[in-house]
């Protein structure tokens, strides 16, 4: 990837958007801000408040594609960041692993690579039924070799964590809670999946 540009879609909902960070920086602008890539790397995160699986596997391709290069001097990714509201609107793990599977199959089929983020713990969530979704999302992306970053299991009894979401007392995470996403990105193979070595994130 030497001195390439590496042109990054993140699709997902408001916590992919950063929504409740005083910094307005979220986890995304975190995870940038401490890549050091060899060539010029742009983010562009497409996100859409309260959505499910469902209705991300309807639209990412058609708004992805039209951020895309496509062209040989440019390496296209895709991070796929999957929140709760599949647990409040009563979606089942079947139907969820099925659209996760939908849209990295899609993204294989396009020659897009693909980082899937999974759902952190919420104070207001069915912290039971998200931890068995976010572990159904991590067997459909090791399925397709796909690096699948595990925020629920390391968050779920994480003191500044819970303290963080209690700030706000709406289930976002504040500046502290995007900085421990952040650090969960960074330390669970994002260098490798960029190829890039990680000098110290």
């Amino acid at each position: 990837m030497s001195g390439q540009e590496v042109r990054i879609c993140v699709v997902g909902d408001e916590l992919a958007a950063g929504t409740g960070d005083p910094k307005a920086l979220g986890w995304v602008g975190r995870v940038v801000a401490r890549t050091q890539s060899p060539g010029t790397l742009s983010h562009h995160v497409l996100a859409v408040p309260g959505e499910t699986t469902t209705a991300l596997s309807a639209r990412w391709e058609a708004e992805v594609d039209r951020r895309l290069a496509h062209s040989p001097d440019v390496d296209d990714r895709l991070v796929v960041a999957l929140g709760r509201h599949d647990v409040a609107a009563g979606l089942s793990v079947a139907r969820s692993r099925l659209n996760l599977a939908n849209i990295l199959d899609v993204a294989e089929s396009r020659n897009l690579p693909a980082l899937v983020v999974g759902p952190p713990p919420g104070a207001r969530t069915d912290n039971a039924r998200l931890g068995e979704l976010s572990r159904a999302f991590a067997d459909v992306a090791h399925r397709r070799r796909v690096t699948y970053v595990e925020t629920f299991a390391p968050l779920e009894t994480h003191d500044q964590w819970h303290a963080d979401l209690a700030t706000r007392g709406d289930d976002m995470p504040a500046q502290a809670g995007y900085g421990l996403m952040a650090w969960l990105v960074l330390h669970s193979g994002w260098h490798g999946w960029l190829g890039i070595p990680d000098a110290g994130a």
